[in-house]
């Protein structure tokens, strides 16, 4: 497997992968990336602000995540709890995989790509956040040593349940 940066190329690959996401989560009744979120205006910025990764096997796509070493605006509150370190960290959004793929451990390859990117840049926190009925979300993330931290509220004030991993 290869884990690269996104390109432009990508793109028709990258939003098929969240037209899949969006239907899953309309058949569960979780309400998280409904109303043409993430639109294809928001992937190209991604993609052109070097934040859009996938991940790459047999010239196919597997999946798709956003990384970030910015500070996340929507990070600065948090209730119900707290975050576990201050500091410098990276965040993670907009990670969805092909429906093929899921269960055969590309997301275990995806949080060890990024905590390999850390660790290059001296970063050993990594947050994160997603829908509180996105069980399998909330799992894979325990399961990957993420640890709950409390809610936050994203842009346009939705809330999120949000984690994070220190190494």
């Amino acid at each position: 497997m290869e884990f690269r940066k996104a390109t432009m190329n990508d793109m028709p690959y990258i939003m098929n992968i969240f037209k899949q996401a969006q239907n899953y989560f309309k058949e569960k009744n979780i309400d998280q990336w409904q109303n043409n979120y993430p639109s294809e205006a928001i992937i190209r910025r991604d993609i052109n602000n070097n934040d859009s990764y996938v991940m790459v096997e047999n010239e196919k796509i597997l999946a798709t995540i956003y990384i970030s070493f910015e500070e996340d605006a929507d990070y600065k509150n948090i209730y119900e709890g707290k975050w576990i370190s201050e500091g410098d960290y990276c965040v993670i959004h907009r990670i969805a995989l092909d429906n093929t793929y899921k269960g055969k451990g590309i997301f275990k390859n995806l949080i060890k790509q990024v905590e390999q990117m850390c660790i290059n840049k001296n970063i050993n926190t990594i947050k994160v956040d997603t829908h509180e009925d996105n069980l399998n979300m909330q799992n894979a993330l325990k399961k990957n040593g993420f640890k709950y931290c409390g809610v936050v509220y994203v842009e346009g004030g939705e809330k999120r349940v949000a984690f994070e991993r220190n190494f």
